[in-house]
């Protein structure tokens, strides 16, 4: 059996901020560990995050008194810091809380690197609880993209945000904003 094309499953790769929430709370109504996987999609969406870059991140990326964590890029992308909000460091206190003994933010129950894959049943699962149709993890990075074009930021932000090297890739989020048509006059 051969995969279809996304457009089969879904009219667009990004979920509006109200989906985006939904899709947050489900997670933390199901399964054994829902802080740890609310706070995984929440960090997966806010600093646009692939599933690889979010299973392997260590508490010592976290600066707590600048309020900042460094995220390492994959696929050739550049790293960088980011501000973390007070709800986040609140939400990544508690996480330390309950996970004391691992290197990883969000470890497996024996303390290692959660895989993709969990990450993809995890997304998988709180999609369908949340009634969102097929979600998969990358959709969180394109919705953090296109909420920051929604606000305004500008391509060469979103770019550095999400780490693209080449600033086509980051095009895609400024181009498909439609607040550039609120000022057409019909």
């Amino acid at each position: 059996m051969t995969r279809r094309l996304n457009t089969h499953y879904r009219t667009r790769e990004h979920l509006t901020l109200d989906e985006v929430t939904e899709l947050i709370h489900a997670a933390s109504t199901r399964g054994r560990h829902q802080h740890r996987d609310s706070v995984l999609l929440l960090m997966m969406f806010r600093h646009g995050l692939r599933a690889t870059e979010a299973a392997q991140l260590k508490w010592d990326a976290i600066m707590w008194k600048e309020q900042s964590i460094w995220i390492n890029r994959v696929k050739n992308s550049e790293s960088g810091m980011h501000f973390l909000p007070p709800d986040e460091i609140e939400a990544l206190t508690e996480l330390k809380r309950l996970y004391p003994n691992t290197l990883y933010i969000f470890p497996t129950e024996s303390g290692n690197a959660m895989s993709v894959d969990s990450i993809e049943r995890i997304v998988t699962e709180a999609g369908k609880l949340a009634r969102l149709g097929k979600v998969h993890p990358h959709q969180l990075r394109h919705s953090c993209g296109f909420h920051l074009a929604n606000q305004g930021a500008t391509t060469r932000d979103i770019q550095d945000y999400l780490g693209h090297k080449n600033i086509q890739h980051t095009v895609r989020y400024t181009k498909l904003n439609p607040n550039r048509f609120k000022a057409f006059q019909w």
